[in-house]
């Protein structure tokens, strides 16, 4: 079934050169063109106007881009005229969308207020989108997609429409890089491949095929598998139905909620949920509502369109028969950064234009990123492409600058990517990547932690620049081993890392020198994060050594695991560090399970449109993130008169209070220290 929506008048028809060796003429009432013999003209039915492109070229698989490849030039018809990208030329990122009408995912997305509100309203002021389409109604579509964006524009103040630009051509006949690009890059998956339901029943000599959305429920919900399943009619679903146990419910929308017909169906024993969309309504993201989230489904659910034949069947008791599928489609989206690179989107969690602000957001944080690398500092290469995996690791040995304890400012430039160039080769869930060095084995820095980041989720294009330089004090030789890595049984990542040693910020405040770091003095690590885990810690005395003007508390802490309050990874918990019994130095992750908590870290950096669930907020941390230290100027509340006249401890509370979890408790994982300038 097609999307539903407003019909143009404007009903298109190719004229095709059919002469390979002689140049023919395509003529309406207004003007006669002149074709060579690799283009077609596109003509409206009712004259008004026509345009000109290249035929569809064949491809060389060999010679097209991969992610990471420069852009090249580009020129697309639009409504309004013409889109020109030229490399160099535009100052911001470029996102070109392929609608078609055959993806209930994309149906969703074009027909959500909400999702149509969100590009108009945040997509950043330096991206421009260019939208196109797969199917022979390109015009049409083109139409319809401006409108949608007209109307969701009409209640925003934020001027959008002039970056938005539709093209009545369609992508088979654009003639340029984006339809190989397209196909090459193609994908079967949550918002890419075409999800469909397939309908069969004795007597027909064909079966029914049509679009789904699968139900979301966030990732809770079952799986359909590779069967035959009995559909059953169910009515509205909105009470349980014994009669649909083992079968497929099918159901209508409306009187009750998404979640209370699956409930319904799930407690009938049903194999799955079918609900269909009432004439003249879109298809909808079915997903939970507040407290119905704290519930856990387990079985399949999607939405379809009302299929005449389907319900007349099972009017007249005839039996029908439903498989899903899934059939490859070209690419939905491609990304060009600022850089003029071409660039995967990624994985959206569910039909939402904001996945496409997100990847426009980490667009802007890798060009000002990338900025900031161009600024003057010395910079030592320690990993450079190299595979971390296993045990061991990456592990090199580098020497430092001459003069290297002059610098003020250590930065930790680290990027991972993937054993490919696509996604799709990145590894599966996230991990925690941390950074050891070892200048002299003999000393009692050995080994400690200089950096910490988290993996992305199947995504590869994280890069994070990280100033570390109250570590400083930790290269205490001329030649250090530096090792990073993750758990041993992870998928292999590409690590690189530079260190920049720099001058930055020299003077500081009413002129004085900046203070340089000079000594660390290790606190407290983690553990498992239960009953037991403040008992192991007690007070630790230190001094302030002579000549002293600032001592800091300097820590990296991330929560991890999930116990039966999403501890230590979704919940939210305080970290304390009390200083002479009397000042309390509190780091809180109140963010921890906030359904967006790391979608609006994109601006920092978190990777977007990961798999699984990226976008909740974290203890500590987010997918694909560097952890950023947190660091407390102290020298106020310590005593300087005498030796050891300090004491620091540390004690972790969930809800304020010591943590006791009945089962499989979280994990704290922590480095701090004081730190002393002069």
């Amino acid at each position: 079934m097609a999307l539903l929506r407003s019909k143009s008048s404007l009903l298109w028809f190719l004229i095709v050169v059919v002469t390979a060796h002689v140049s023919e003429a395509a003529e309406t009432p207004k003007q006669k063109t002149t074709l060579s013999q690799d283009e077609v003209v596109w003509v409206s039915e009712d004259d008004s106007f026509s345009f000109r492109s290249k035929k569809p070229s064949s491809m060389n698989v060999a010679a097209l881009p991969e992610p990471g490849d420069l852009a090249a030039a580009l020129r697309v018809p639009t409504l309004d005229g013409e889109f020109i990208y030229q490399p160099g030329a535009v100052k911001g990122s470029l996102v070109i969308h392929a609608f078609t009408n055959k993806s209930g995912f994309l149906e969703c997305m074009w027909s959500s207020e909400s999702s149509l509100s969100s590009l108009v309203q945040d997509l950043p002021d330096s991206t421009q989108v260019l939208f196109v389409s797969l199917d022979d109604s390109a015009v049409s579509d083109a139409l319809w997609m401006r409108g949608q964006l007209q109307r969701a524009a009409m209640h925003s103040k934020k001027e959008v429409l002039s970056r938005l630009h539709f093209s009545p051509v369609p992508v088979f006949s654009l003639g340029n890089w984006i339809p190989s690009i397209l196909y090459y890059w193609s994908c079967m998956g949550h918002n890419c491949g075409l999800s469909q339901a397939v309908f069969t029943s004795e007597g027909w000599k064909m079966p029914v095929i049509i679009k789904r959305l699968d139900a979301r429920y966030d990732w809770l919900m079952g799986r359909w598998t590779q069967k035959l399943y009995q559909l059953i009619d169910a009515g509205n679903g909105c009470d349980p139905s014994p009669s649909v146990a083992g079968a497929v419910a099918w159901v209508s929308e409306g009187n009750c909620s998404f979640f209370t017909k699956v409930q319904n169906m799930a407690k009938s024993n049903a194999s799955g949920v079918l609900v269909y969309a009432l004439p003249g309504n879109p298809i909808q993201d079915m997903n939970c509502v507040r407290e119905e989230c704290y519930t856990q489904l387990n079985i399949p659910a999607a939405m379809v369109h009302l299929e005449p034949s389907v319900a007349q069947a099972l009017r007249f008791g005839q039996l029908v028969n439903v498989s899903f599928q899934i059939t490859p489609s070209p690419s939905f989206f491609i990304g060009i950064d600022q850089q003029g690179a071409l660039a995967e989107m990624g994985w959206f969690l569910y039909p939402s234009f904001s996945f496409v602000n997100w990847q426009a957001q980490w667009f802007d944080f890798y060009a000002d990123l990338w900025t900031k690398l161009q600024s003057p500092a010395k910079v030592v290469s320690v990993f450079d492409k190299v595979q971390m995996h296993g045990d061991k690791g990456a592990v090199a040995t580098v020497d430092l600058p001459l003069g290297s304890a002059d610098f003020n400012t250590l930065e930790l430039d680290a990027s991972l990517s993937c054993p490919d160039r696509r996604d799709g080769s990145c590894a599966q869930w996230d991990h925690t990547v941390q950074l050891f060095v070892c200048c002299d084995h003999l000393s009692p820095y050995c080994n400690m932690e200089l950096g910490r980041w988290i993996t992305a989720f199947r995504r590869g294009i994280g890069r994070w620049l990280t100033d570390v330089s109250p570590l400083l004090p930790l290269l205490d030789g001329n030649k250090c081993t530096f090792t990073m890595k993750t758990v041993p049984w992870a998928m292999p990542w590409i690590v690189s890392l530079n260190l920049r040693f720099s001058l930055s910020n020299q003077t500081g405040n009413h002129g004085v020198d900046k203070l340089h770091p000079f000594r660390v003095t290790s606190l407290y690590s983690g553990g498992t994060f239960d009953k037991n885990y403040n008992k192991q810690y007690q007070p630790i005395k230190f001094s302030i050594p002579a000549s002293t003007k600032k001592v800091e508390l300097y820590s990296v802490i991330t929560g991890h695991g999930s116990d039966e309050y999403g501890c230590g990874e979704f919940c939210v918990t305080s970290h304390h560090f009390l200083i002479n019994s009397v000042h309390n130095n509190t780091l809180t992750f109140d963010t921890a399970g906030t359904a967006l908590g790391c979608a609006m870290r994109v601006k920092e950096g978190a990777v977007p449109n990961e798999h699984g669930t990226w976008l909740y907020g974290r203890g500590g941390w987010c997918d694909g993130l560097q952890v950023n230290p947190w660091r407390v100027d102290i020298t106020k509340q310590l005593d300087s008169s005498g030796f050891d006249s300090n004491t620091v401890v540390y004690f972790g509370l969930f809800d304020g209070k010591d943590p006791n979890p009945s089962q499989q408790p979280g994990n704290i994982i922590m480095s701090s220290f004081l730190v002393f300038y002069k």
